[in-house]
């Protein structure tokens, strides 16, 4: 039978499952409306979307790498606890599998990929929230290339809390990468190198420090002069190669990467749950919220 876009609202009303969920498994079953709670809940789906209100902001990172191509994802659980979890850990490993294998280019697409087992990433995860009993979610991801005279360096943080995936060129030594990889998870920057910051960002911290000197009663004659030192620490803070180096301070990683021959062409850091809000709830209000449902 033809499946309404009202059918649909009556399920996801229901079990709270996501609309193409929903229209799927109203599909699936004839439009048994019935048969189709039953369908979302064996596939773990309707008990899934009522996690969906939580937050989910622990995790873990993770990067794996085959030959030329290295993915790094985060996956995030709403606590530690369950980010130590077997079950949670090779959810992280096979959706890494997959996403290396199949190299979808965003995260919709992702989601709806068929694995290894028949089910799509979505259905999968559902499964595993079914089982584990947390909001869990595939947040983001990157696969990334190299040439054969580049290097991959991957460094996990606190067993994956911060990860960083480098390319070096010029370089097949992976140990060189990691440390670079290593040196960026402790230090965060933002760029590579100075030429990659925008003159917008440049000039807008250039007033900022210009206003400092000032309102600190410096001269105006050599305001400029300490401004120009002070721009030169904030690309310090905000590029790599103008850093000094965590291992060897009397180095900047500029001086380290040349003196192994390479060059940094790129790399990507993810440190498990930041820019996700996290919400803060007292004991009392935790229980009197379970109390009320």
């Amino acid at each position: 039978m033809a499946i309404t876009a009202q059918m649909v609202k009556e399920l996801r009303e229901k079990t709270g499952a996501g609309m193409m969920d929903c229209k799927k498994a109203l599909t699936e079953t004839d439009g048994d409306m019935e048969k189709a709670i039953d369908y979302l809940r064996e596939k773990g789906i309707a008990k899934a979307a009522k996690k969906g209100d939580r937050i989910a902001a622990e995790g873990l990172t993770y990067i794996e790498v085959s030959g030329n191509e290295a993915v790094i994802l985060e996956v995030n659980s709403e606590t530690d606890f369950v980010a130590k979890n077997e079950g949670f850990q090779t959810l992280v490993k096979d959706l890494a599998s997959h996403l290396l294998s199949k190299k979808p280019t965003n995260l919709d697409e992702a989601l709806e990929q068929k694995m290894d087992n028949g089910s799509t990433v979505s259905e999968y995860i559902n499964a595993a929230i079914a089982k584990i009993g947390e909001k869990l979610t595939l947040r983001r991801f990157e696969v990334v290339n190299k040439s054969d005279s580049a290097t991959f360096g991957a460094y996990l943080h606190m067993g994956g809390r911060i990860g960083v995936l480098t390319v070096l060129d010029g370089t097949t030594d992976s140990e060189v990468a990691k440390d670079v990889a290593m040196h960026i998870a402790a230090v965060n920057p933002k760029y590579i190198s100075r030429d990659q910051v925008s003159q917008e960002e440049t000039e807008r911290e250039r007033e900022v420090l210009t206003q400092q000197a000032l309102n600190e009663g410096k001269p105006e004659n050599i305001v400029a002069k300490m401004v120009e030192g002070r721009i030169g620490k904030f690309f310090e803070d905000i590029c790599l190669l103008d850093q000094t180096f965590v291992k060897n301070p009397d180095l900047k990683v500029r001086q380290f990467v040349e003196s192994k021959g390479a060059t940094v062409k790129s790399f990507v850091r993810y440190e498990v749950g930041e820019g996700i809000e996290k919400r803060q709830e007292n004991f009392a209000e935790e229980v009197m919220s379970q109390v009320n449902k």
